[in-house]
């Protein structure tokens, strides 16, 4: 107890700006410099079946600080988030869990996670694997053969999806072999990749210890579960691209209504390959990616596209996975007001239950760190912390994968050309799945290219469409930079940055120690040809291959930067480091705004401060708080077709002066705000009637690659709002960097969009007035239980209201020295 209390009144005193004092772990000679360390994992440590009492411990303190929006306090860090410090004591009392290995010692603390010590390093892992297995036997059970998939890119299947539907699938000794050649790619990294190796195989071990202890009927696990589970993690998180066919028919449609030249400006617009008004969260121009001017002549550009899929399987529910609201909030030195720099930051993995991360705290020679892990790991920590240094992840979505168009031959769909040759595509067999009582034979063709995803025509002619991707088969070799982490060898900014830069897979990788704060963006990137347009496929013809990767000194990188901020929510992380091709939503507002709002509004942070402006932000509209007050400014230039209209518009405005927050805090199942029933119901039409005097036939096309908005209890990540910020501010006359090429609200003229919007708006309250039956806006109020987050596949049937932010382990951090 007296423990604790020196640790809060330490975190007063971070509030204070005043210097705290290193923490003596009880490890021995290990130090932790970091007076306040807190994180949260909502899915909890548990992982059995049905789930215990106590389960969802961590999901209600979660839950419990969404409500605070922007008004967290000190003692809310404590209340809310649990301890991340390396003593294992501060959630203590601890109970021995035992290990039949000599020189592993485990004990559990109130929250039950496990804090592993080990004699040796082949200890520590050796530990982490066994824990792994007992915390989490039946989601590992359900996700080292669904995992195959992503190993194989099977192509229209998605792996953690198949893991969440509960399939079982069998693969096979084609998919094997497959897999298993991740191990060369390991051992031809030389001797950091021949430890992961060796790691991999000790970890496999603790794991099989426990199944055989434990009776489990389970098949010994190998290194392909391990090679297969990476491929899943980098699937689901850290892939970029590979949608160029589909979207390469929305052009088709854009030209053959528009024309040639409109059609592609059109295109070009809504693609926001490099908005120069988008977010960026580091100094510096980092350019990749730009695209040519015109298709180039080795590009096409699909009339259709059949996708090909190795089997039919419904998506995931998005009240479960999200897509990416993974963000970073950090601050330097000059704007702590502890002097020192402060990390609010965790990714977004959806909300499962057995959770797909768990905590773990590691100690051995060389070894001290702690925070979240999963099972493709072999005992490092995915997103943590060391004596004196944090790290966290977000998805960066960088362009990996390209589609090439291969031409077809002999008359035949399975033939190809391919540098001069007309080749036989190769049939691969993967193995049988198991869905709902039913089996399907997985079976797939692949060119030299990769899988064939879908057929197209191209002037008519019929082509195949294949994906590449350059992480293929390299997987596990995004553990080289974990066992650095694991090691502790980074010991700087610098060292970390290039421990990174191993990363095959696509993310944004944070840093934070006494000093600095930094980012850098990973992923092996491909050096295109000149004369392809990375938006469109790629002739398959062998002319327009890749032509190596980027180099590391070429990835967007900084430390410190000159404002003393680094803020990400998925967005660009430097300019000139444009969107990949299946990524648009880069435009000049972006919910990342919604968290520079909070960290600039004052000019010095506390982590309670700090963890405000991620709070707030994970519940505000970004809708209202980024594109009304322009929205707002057109349509009172004219006049509202009738008094609800007006109101609705009035009723919105006053939202955002409010907050825009999509919160219920008396809890009756309604949005708190009548401003959220007003957006959510006139949305759709709105935005229909901004983009379809140009998009016009083509608006369903565009609305299958980005709907108008990804609502609650999605991320919010996108939406035509972006489109409408940039078009509307310039018929108001404002200043518009990168203006788009043509005009789309009323065809470019303002008082005809005033119209069109007015009469959107004005149609939507005539059918909210027979919902909820009423026709005063302020009397209208949103379903908020309708939002609320679940957790997957429902075992744990704890739910939370809607929140938009980090699920895979959320850390509040600073540190006041070094080793």
């Amino acid at each position: 107890m007296n423990r604790v209390m020196s640790l809060r009144r330490c975190a007063g005193a971070l509030t204070l700006a005043l210097t705290c004092t290193a923490i003596p772990s009880t490890a021995g000679a290990a130090t932790d410099y970091a007076p306040v360390a807190r994180n949260i994992i909502p899915s909890g440590q548990y992982g059995a079946v049905p789930p215990p009492a106590g389960a969802d411990t961590q999901a209600k303190m979660y839950d419990g600080l969404t409500p605070k929006f922007d008004q967290v306090t000190n003692d809310d860090l404590f209340s809310l988030f649990k301890s991340e410090q390396l003593d294992p004591s501060v959630d203590g009392p601890l109970t021995p869990d035992p290990a039949p290995r000599p020189g592993v010692t485990i004990e559990r603390d109130r929250f039950n996670v496990p804090h592993i010590t080990g004699q040796t390093a082949d200890d520590v892992v050796w530990g982490a694997g066994w824990v792994v297995a007992k915390d989490r036997a039946l989601l590992l059970e359900q996700a080292r053969y669904n995992s195959r998939v992503a190993a194989i890119d099977a192509p229209g299947l998605s792996a953690i999806g198949l893991v969440t539907r509960l399939a079982q699938f069998t693969p096979s000794t084609q998919t094997e072999n497959e897999v298993a050649k991740q191990a060369k790619a390991l051992t031809d990294q030389g001797a950091k990749g021949r430890e992961v190796l060796r790691d991999i195989d000790t970890y496999i071990s603790g794991i099989n210890a426990y199944l055989q202890a434990s009776g489990s009927p389970a098949k010994p696990w190998t290194r392909n579960d391990v090679f297969a589970l990476n491929a899943l993690k980098g699937q689901f998180f850290g892939q970029g691209g590979g949608d160029e066919a589909r979207r390469s028919v929305l052009l088709s449609g854009l030209q053959k209504e528009l024309g040639e030249k409109k059609g592609r400006q059109a295109f070009d617009d809504l693609r926001q390959k490099d908005d120069p008004e988008a977010s960026h969260s580091i100094d510096g121009t980092f350019r990749y990616g730009g695209a040519t001017k015109s298709a180039g002549p080795g590009s096409v550009t699909l009339s259709s596209f059949s996708p090909t899929p190795a089997a039919k399987v419904a998506s995931v529910s998005r009240n479960v996975v999200p897509p990416r609201q993974s963000n970073a909030l950090l601050v330097g030195a000059s704007r702590s007001e502890t002097g020192f720099p402060l990390m609010v930051a965790g990714p977004q993995i959806g909300y499962f239950y057995p959770g797909l991360t768990l905590e773990m705290n590691l100690k051995g020679p060389g070894i001290n760190v702690r925070g979240a892990t999963s099972a493709p790991l072999p005992g490092y920590i995915l997103i943590g912390r060391g004596e004196d240094y944090a790290w966290s992840l977000t998805s960066a979505g960088a362009d990996i994968i390209d589609q090439f168009a291969e031409t077809l031959c002999d008359g035949s769909r399975t033939k190809y050309l391919y540098d001069g040759k007309c080749r036989k595509m190769e049939t691969f067999n993967a193995g049988t799945l198991t869905l709902g009582g039913k089996n399907q034979k997985l079976q797939f063709k692949r060119t030299v290219h990769g899988p064939v995803v879908g057929y197209g025509k191209v002037g008519g002619k019929e082509v195949a469409i294949s994906s590449k991707r350059s992480s293929y088969g390299r997987d596990v070799v995004d553990q080289l930079f974990y066992d650095d982490m694991f090691r502790g060898r980074v010991t700087s900014p610098q060292t970390f940055v290039k421990a990174a830069l191993q990363s095959p897979q696509t993310f944004n990788s944070f840093y934070v120690d006494h000093r600095n704060i930094a980012l850098v963006t990973t992923g092996r990137l491909p050096k295109r040809s000149t004369k392809v347009d990375p938006a469109l496929p790629t002739k398959g013809t062998g002319q327009y291959e890749w032509n190596g990767f980027l180099a590391a000194s070429k990835h967007p990188q900084g430390v410190n930067p000159k404002d003393a901020t680094i803020v990400n929510w998925n967005n660009r992380s430097a300019k000139g480091f444009t969107s990949a091709d299946d990524e648009w939503m880069q435009g000049s507002i972006a919910r990342n705004d919604l968290l520079k709002r909070g960290v600039f509004s004052r000019p010095k942070h506390s982590l309670a401060s700090l963890t405000g402006a991620m709070n707030a932000g994970a519940t505000q509209d970004v809708r209202v708080m980024e594109l009304q007050p322009t929205l707002s400014k057109l349509l009172r230039q004219g006049k509202a077709p009738s008094a609800r209209a007006q109101k609705m518009l009035d009723t919105l405005d006053a939202w955002r002066r409010n907050g825009g927050n999509r919160l219920d805090r008396n809890g009756d199942g309604k949005i708190d705000d009548p401003g959220a029933a007003v957006m959510d119901g006139m949305w759709k039409r709105v935005a229909d009637a901004a983009m379809k005097p140009v998009v016009g036939n083509q608006l369903a096309r565009l609305r299958d690659i980005q709907s108008e908005f990804d609502a609650p209890p999605g991320g919010q990540f996108g939406g035509w709002h972006e489109y409408m910020d940039k078009d509307l501010r310039r018929l108001l006359g404002e200043k518009v960097q990168g203006k788009f090429h043509l005009k789309y609200c009323g065809g470019g003229d303002k008082a005809q969009c005033r119209k069109d919007l007015w009469k959107a708006i004005d149609s939507a309250g005539a059918s909210l007035s027979k919902t909820y039956g009423s026709s005063d806006p302020t009397a209208w109020r949103a379903n908020a239980n309708a939002e609320r987050i679940e957790f997957a596949p429902g075992l744990l049937t704890t739910t939370m209201a809607y929140t938009n932010r980090p699920s895979g382990i959320q850390q509040v951090i600073s540190f006041t020295g070094h080793r």
